[in-house]
């Protein structure tokens, strides 16, 4: 690994930065969600949101720091090899 302290700065900045949207999502839109008082498929907005619309954000927020950690460990040579599916023997 060329440069540790570097590495582990930008992991841990992509991880405040995403836990700030994490908060962001869950706190902000259940704070405003009156606020948002508008039908959307039939449903209040802010329901839809509480309901439906933080857990895709959540999923979302998961596949971009597993794609971002991934790219972050290619530059800086910490990636790991890739699994090796070795055929069975009988």
């Amino acid at each position: 690994m060329r440069d540790r302290p570097l590495y582990w700065r930008r992991i841990k900045r992509l991880t405040l930065l995403l836990l700030l949207l994490w908060v962001g999502v869950t706190f902000g839109v259940s704070f405003y969600a009156r606020e948002l008082d508008f039908y959307f498929f039939g449903w209040p907005f802010g329901f839809w949101v509480a309901a439906q619309g933080a857990i895709v954000v959540y999923g979302l927020l998961i596949a971009l720091y597993a794609w971002a950690a991934n790219r972050l460990d290619e530059l800086h040579g910490v990636s790991e090899p890739p699994d090796r599916i070795e055929p069975r023997r009988h």
